[in-house]
């Protein structure tokens, strides 16, 4: 496989296209410095993560994950499938979640997908892969490959604080809307990770808290 790009290196190229682009970056980046990096090891246990941050807060997600990890094995796929409905509820998960949870464990247990054969391919390919999975959308493959893989040009629709952000940087003209964001988000090619990852660092920083 050929090398590809990453955002866990040198972005300062990709950070003053951005800002050449779009004044928007220009002072989230004058605030921030550099953006910070998410970085996580991939694999199934990655996935499993990202399904438990789905749509509930940053210390609720903390919570029920320091729980699955003290009550399973939250690398191995077979562990998860063996564990019943209610004791993956029993960790804070969901009715749907434990659903999603179980569909996640039985496609990496039979091989249909696993962290090399997603890393092969495309940027389109490796998302269409994951939303074949039962609730893995665009946001959640998206997630995965910004943090697990690093791709420079991933965009997460939908992401609130990447509206929050990318509003905090305006100075004139009405407040964009998530459908106008993830819209002019197209103009951002090839660097919409970087892109996202500038906005997240300067969401925390506009929030007092340091990245994660």
């Amino acid at each position: 496989m050929t090398h590809r790009p990453d955002v866990f290196g040198d972005m300062r190229d990709a950070c003053a296209a951005l800002a050449k682009k779009e004044a928007g970056f220009a002072r989230a980046l004058d605030a921030i410095g550099k953006p910070h990096s998410r970085r996580r090891p991939g694999g199934f246990e990655a996935l499993f993560r990202i399904i438990v941050e789905q749509q509930v807060s940053v210390p609720s997600a903390q919570a029920i994950w320091a729980r699955c990890q003290a009550g399973m094995d939250c690398a191995d796929p077979a562990h998860a499938l063996r564990q019943s409905e209610d004791g993956l509820r029993g960790f804070g998960l969901s009715g749907p979640k434990v659903r999603y949870v179980t569909a996640l464990a039985e496609h990496w247990t039979s091989g249909e997908i696993d962290e090399a054969s997603l890393a092969a391919l495309s940027d389109q390919d490796a998302s269409l892969a994951l939303q074949k999975i039962k609730g893995i959308g665009p946001w959640t493959a998206a997630i995965y490959l910004l943090f697990c893989e690093g791709r420079v040009d991933i965009w997460p629709p939908g992401d609130v604080a990447l509206l929050g952000a990318w509003r905090a940087t305006r100075r004139k003209g009405p407040a964009p809307d998530m459908k106008a964001l993830d819209a002019r988000a197209v103009k951002w090619r090839p660097y919409r990770g970087v892109a996202a990852h500038i906005l997240w660092t300067y969401y925390a920083h506009i929030r007092g808290r340091t990245p994660i």
